[in-house]
């Protein structure tokens, strides 16, 4: 997928993991939508992008 991180045996990008779970979507639902994966898929792909914001400075917005 171009260098774009996916789950692993999968092309699902870990992206379309994180924006689930920023909708409200549980590892079970996503799990029942995605059925080549499994809860621990959700669980690494969360940690994945909490370690790769952890090694990054990123600048906060603030004000509207």
């Amino acid at each position: 997928m171009g260098g774009v991180p996916c789950i692993v045996a999968t092309r699902l990008p870990v992206a379309t993991i994180v924006s689930l779970v920023a909708e409200g979507a549980t590892p079970t639902d996503i799990v029942a939508n995605y059925p080549q994966l499994v809860a621990d898929d959700v669980r690494c792909a969360l940690e994945y992008v909490a370690a790769t914001v952890r090694e990054r400075e990123l600048p906060l917005r603030t004000g509207a």
